[in-house]
Formats: structure tokens, C-alpha cells, sequence
């Protein structure tokens, strides 16, 4: 069996949710007769399981936290190109997102834009050409800098 992913995300208005993810290219599949969660599938390996608060809370032990005040995480997506990137981030800012919550990242072999979604999460979105980057790398020679 492939490892997969499935990011729950607690959202407010589980229907605004699932047109925001569909538009920005997940496929559904919603539970029969359910109207507290969705699975928006963004591959064949990562799927977005969106649930009402009500129904997050029944699954998590600590309070749902404010994302649109503070940061939890960041959620990484790779794509196939920088048209792609534009396209995402441009998408989420016309379904009730918010585009460039942070300058967007343009260096030798990656380039990456971020946006939150209608609650607040946050994403980053990303095209890399590993071997470009790692011989930019390596063309700057050794680092002192820490990770």
C-alpha cells in the first residue's frame, strides 16, 4: 500500500470550504448523508478531510485553534510549474483565500508563493527542478550558515 496523507482541517462553512478546494483542483468524495465532513482529494496520495467545528472537536482533545490570528502549520503542495503556482495561489485569492501571505520565493530552480484558505490555513505552493537548485548550490560553494 502507498503511504498517504490526510490533512483534517477544521472549517467554518463546510460548503464554501469544499468549493474552495474544488476550485483549486481537489476532487470530492462526501460521505453519504453527511453534512459535518468532506474529503477533497488533492492526489492519489494526499487528500484535505474538511469537518465542521462540531465535528473536529469530537475528534481532537485540545481546542481548535484561531489560524486566522495564529499559525499551526504550513502545508506544502508541489506542481509542475511556476503557471501552475500563479494559477493555485491566484485561484484561493478569488475563492475567499488570501494570496502572498508571505513574498513570494524566486530562486535559482524553485519557486513558491503562499496563500490561506477561507479559515485561515495556511499553504505554500511549489515547482523545483532539484538538479538546477542543487548545482546552484553547489556553485555557491560551502555554507557556514546553520539550518
Amino acid at each position: 500500500m502507498a503511504r498517504m496523507i490526510s490533512v483534517y482541517l477544521p472549517v467554518e462553512d463546510l460548503e464554501a470550504s469544499i468549493q474552495f478546494y474544488m476550485a483549486l483542483g481537489c476532487g470530492m468524495i462526501r460521505r453519504a448523508n453527511s453534512v459535518h465532513v468532506s474529503t477533497m482529494v488533492w492526489s492519489e496520495t494526499i487528500t484535505f478531510v474538511l469537518m465542521t467545528h462540531a465535528q473536529f472537536a469530537t475528534m481532537a482533545p485540545k481546542a481548535i485553534a484561531d489560524v486566522k490570528k495564529y499559525s499551526e502549520m504550513m502545508i506544502l503542495l508541489t506542481l509542475d510549474s511556476r503557471k501552475e503556482v500563479d494559477a493555485v495561489v491566484e485561484t484561493a485569492a478569488s475563492y475567499g483565500g488570501k494570496a502572498d501571505i508571505r513574498a513570494p520565493v524566486d530562486v535559482v530552480g524553485a519557486y513558491s508563493r503562499t496563500f490561506q484558505d477561507p479559515d485561515g490555513h495556511m499553504f505554500e505552493v511549489m515547482v523545483m527542478d532539484v538538479e538546477k537548485a542543487a548545482m546552484a548550490k553547489i556553485a555557491a560553494g560551502p555554507s557556514n550558515a546553520r539550518p
